[in-house]
């Protein structure tokens, strides 16, 4: 279980905090997941595959925390990773494309926002993501490419 937070762990925190736009909700959304799985380790049938496990356990979490949330604003995931520019302008620059793309994903509807993370941001392939989201492959697909035009659309709009 400790192998499976430490190897996992971050990465699910970054995608609740893409879900809810708020950090600290999405490390409690995530320790919840991975507790539920720890409490719920010997009724298990498949013990198997953890990871998905906690991994619908924190899609479930972000959902119920969505429709808890009221409708205002809330904070976005602001800042990329610092590595991933050279120069002071350069980071500037990522940083400002960066939070377009988190803000336009953050604006999607919860179906399409769960299955363009999932499959892009967890690398997930379309069967395990229709799996994770309880639906159909082509309801992914169909998700998928409305999410990513809507996006492209909201992008061309801001700039």
């Amino acid at each position: 279980m400790t192998a499976l937070y430490a190897e996992h762990g971050l990465r699910l925190v970054r995608l609740a905090v893409i879900m809810l736009g708020d950090r600290a909700t999405a490390e409690d959304v995530v320790q919840d997941a991975f507790l539920g799985l720890y409490r719920r380790w010997d009724s298990l049938t498949d013990t198997s595959h953890p990871l998905a496990y906690v991994r619908a356990s924190v899609m479930n979490g972000c959902r119920s925390a969505l429709r808890r949330r009221s409708r205002g604003a809330v904070g976005l995931f602001t800042e990329p990773p610092a590595e991933s520019a050279e120069s002071a302008e350069a980071r500037a620059l990522v940083s400002e494309e960066y939070r377009a793309v988190v803000a336009a994903i953050r604006r999607l509807p919860a179906r399409q926002r769960e299955a363009l993370l999932l499959r892009y941001y967890l690398d997930m392939t379309e069967d395990e993501t229709a799996r994770a989201m309880g639906v159909s492959r082509g309801t992914v697909k169909s998700a998928t490419s409305r999410a990513l035009a809507a996006i492209g659309r909201i992008l061309k709009e801001e700039s």
